[in-house]
C-alpha cells in the first residue's frame, strides 16, 4: 500500500503498549526469517528502499550484541467510525512519526538501535529512494528498518506478548483499530517501559 504523505491527518486516539523481553527471548520465540521474507519479496518495496530487504548483513547479527528488547505497541483508534480504508494513512503516517520521534531520542540517549513501523519509507516522496540508483541513502539518521523487514512474526509478537490481535480491513472500511509495532533493542537494564512514554 502506498500511502499520501501531504493529507491532513484524521482524528484519533491512540493506545500504547509496551515490553521489555530479552533480545535471545524474542528472536527464539518470534523470528521466522524464511517465512516472512516470502512476505517481504512480495511487497512491490522490496529492493527498492533503504528500509526494506533485501540487507547485506544478517539481522540476527545485527541484534545480538544487544540484550534487551523493547517492543512498542501503539492502538489506533479512528474518532470517527465507516471511514473507507483507503483514508488510513491518514491515521497511520502521523503516529508513525510521533512514535519514531521518541524512538530515535531514546536511540541519542542509550546508545541503542530502533525498529521502524511497517509500511512505506517516510523520509522521501515515494519512487525516489536513491537505492533504486545504487546510491547511498539520504536519510541514514532517520531510516530504520521494522521489525518484520527483519524477519519477526509481528502478528504472534502482539496476540502474545499484548494480548490483542491485529485488526484488518475485510469491507473496505477502516477496522475498530489500526496497531503499529516498532521496537528498541539496547543494553541499558535501568531503561523502564515509563521511559518510551511521550510526556517524559
Amino acid at each position: 500500500m502506498i500511502l499520501n504523505l501531504h493529507t491532513e491527518p484524521l482524528p484519533y486516539r491512540s493506545e500504547l503498549h509496551i515490553t521489555r523481553r530479552s533480545v535471545e527471548e524474542y528472536i527464539a520465540r518470534f523470528h521466522d526469517a524464511e517465512r516472512i521474507a516470502g512476505y517481504c519479496r512480495a511487497c512491490p518495496n522490496y529492493g527498492r528502499s533503504w528500509a526494506c530487504p533485501p540487507y547485506d548483513f544478517d539481522p540476527e547479527e545485527v541484534m545480538r550484541p544487544y540484550r534487551f528488547i523493547h517492543i512498542v505497541a501503539s492502538r489506533i483508534y479512528p474518532a470517527a467510525a465507516d471511514l473507507p480504508f483507503s483514508e488510513s494513512g491518514r491515521l497511520i503516517i502521523p503516529e508513525r512519526r510521533r512514535l519514531m520521534s521518541r524512538l530515535l531520542h531514546l536511540e541519542k540517549l542509550h546508545a541503542g538501535r530502533s525498529f521502524s513501523y511497517m509500511g512505506s519509507c517516510l523520509n522521501c516522496p515515494a519512487g525516489t529512494c536513491t537505492r533504486l540508483s545504487g546510491q547511498p541513502c539520504r536519510h541514514p539518521e532517520l531510516v530504520r528498518p521494522s521489525l518484520e523487514a527483519f524477519g519477526f512474526d509481528i502478528g504472534k509478537s502482539v496476540e502474545e506478548l499484548f494480548g490483542f490481535g491485529l485488526k484488518w480491513s475485510n469491507n473496505g472500511l477502516i477496522p475498530e483499530y489500526l496497531t503499529l509495532v516498532g521496537g528498541f533493542i539496547h543494553n541499558n537494564p535501568d531503561l523502564t517501559d515509563e521511559d518510551f512514554l511521550f510526556d517524559r
